[in-house]
């Protein structure tokens, strides 16, 4: 009989040998992969093996330290039935944290990310020793500008393939850091990147009054504008279908749940056609009323009009379906008790009905906060953060929110994908979201209440 560590004592214990035992099975697995992948490209096999290999040496390596770790620690055995999650936690969001966190201090981008540019092919006609002469003049071939010293190249030639780092220049004549071990028949410029340490958050913060702080503001303004609108629509719309005597609730339930139930895309979609300036029908109809046509998606202050009534007409069904549910739970003898009291309806919803509903909506209103903050998809789909605004980045225009002006810079960037200054971005999102989120956990008193449990 083994006996487990008590405590956190034993969670830590359990979770670094775990950690431990994966990440050494993934080191040695990548160390054998590289062996097979070396092996076959020297095998004439210019593609090496299959990606998915890796995963095999993995596991190949994982199993016996399984083994091993479970008799060295008996007790470790009944965490491997969380081993699957663990490895699911590691990929998919340890992982992608740790990479942005490298990237955000890099000058990773479309146009340089590591890999060759094929656009630079340059014959090789000679190669003596490390030094290697090419057919044309490399910094015109290579786009290497005014020297190729200190670039990095990738080799390729009869199914071999190397990357060398250029030591020196002289006419078409290249010095390498070392020797190839092959022939190379072609030569391509790497795109590399590199550590550029706090550039991108000095950037950041350098235009901050272009970017950052203006959509900032206008981030808060569309989360709080939402969570409030959403809430009170669906507050009155609950209160109103919760009376038993209201004839046909239950289509009136059905018909204003619509908006929940169609998938975002499409309704947002719609919107799109509906708020068009010269053919949408909400123009058509103001203009029935004598209203000139206005710019919905035009001008900067209705393009956040529109935003802000599409993701309310989006929202309100769930707040009124949480209203509901929470009625459904306050027992109808307390009302009873306040009408044989003399409380009129306006007293009964002010003394019962609210202060129980405030329990059930505090960790909704927080969590809609948080969802809304980052809401992208009514965003990108109905404005694509446009319109433009004179004096900002074209990345951060009239309807952007943090995680839009995110996207569009790792994506979307003057014709180049800048993912390193998009990650620091992020970093800066994930910042200040941290920080609006235990303002908001202060003042709803989430944090008193959990401290008096």
């Amino acid at each position: 009989m083994y006996r487990h560590p008590p405590g956190l004592r034993g969670f830590l214990i359990a979770i670094a040998l775990l950690g431990g035992a994966l990440v050494a099975a993934f080191l040695l697995g990548a160390a054998a992969f590289w062996v097979l992948e070396s092996a076959a490209i020297a095998a004439g096999r210019p593609d090496g093996v299959p990606n998915w290999l890796i995963l095999i040496t993995t596991l190949a390596f994982l199993l016996p330290f399984l083994y091993f770790l479970a008799r060295a620690f008996p007790f470790l055995t009944d965490w491997y039935y969380l081993l699957p999650a663990i490895v699911f936690l590691l990929v998919f969001t340890v992982y992608p944290i740790v990479l942005t966190v490298y990237l955000a201090f890099t000058d990773y981008s479309g146009m340089r990310n590591g890999f060759p540019d094929r656009s630079t092919e340059t014959p090789v006609v000679a190669v003596e020793g490390p030094r290697i002469t090419l057919g044309a003049d490399p910094r015109k071939s290579l786009g290497c500008g005014d020297s190729c010293a200190g670039q990095e190249l990738e080799l390729v030639g009869g199914g071999h393939r190397g990357r060398f780092r250029v030591v020196a220049e002289a006419e078409k004549t290249l010095t390498l850091d070392h020797s190839p071990s092959f022939k190379p028949e072609y030569a391509y410029r790497v795109n590399a990147f590199h550590f550029i340490g706090f550039k991108n958050f000095v950037f950041i913060f350098k235009n901050a009054s272009r970017a950052l702080w203006p959509v900032f503001v206008w981030n808060v303004v569309f989360a709080a504008f939402t969570v409030l609108s959403t809430a009170l629509v669906g507050l009155i719309l609950g209160v109103l279908l919760n009376n038993k005597e209201l004839k046909l609730r239950n289509l009136y339930r059905t018909l204003l749940i619509v908006s929940w139930a169609l998938p975002g895309v499409i309704s947002i979609q719609m919107w799109v056609a509906l708020l068009n300036k010269q053919f949408g029908a909400i123009n058509r109809l103001l203009g029935l009323l004598g209203v000139y046509p206005i710019p919905w998606l035009l001008d900067p202050l209705w393009a956040k009009v529109a935003v802000l009534l599409v993701n309310l007409w989006l929202g309100f069904p769930y707040m009124m379906t949480a209203t509901l549910g929470a009625l459904s739970t306050i027992p109808d003898e307390l009302y009873e008790a306040a009408r044989v009291d003399g409380a009129t309806s306006f007293d009964a919803f002010q003394y019962i009905t609210l202060p129980l509903l405030k329990a059930a909506f505090v960790p909704i209103l927080l969590a809609s906060f948080a969802y809304n903050f980052n809401n992208f998809n009514v965003i990108y789909l109905l404005t694509g953060g446009g319109p433009a605004v004179e004096g900002r980045l074209s990345t951060a225009q009239a309807t952007d929110i943090l995680i839009s002006w995110a996207y569009k810079t790792a994506f979307r960037a003057e014709g180049q994908s800048a993912y390193g200054l998009g990650a620091a971005i992020s970093l800066v999102i994930f910042v200040l979201t941290v920080g609006i989120s235990l303002v908001n956990f202060r003042v709803s008193g989430a944090l008193r209440e959990e401290g008096r449990r």
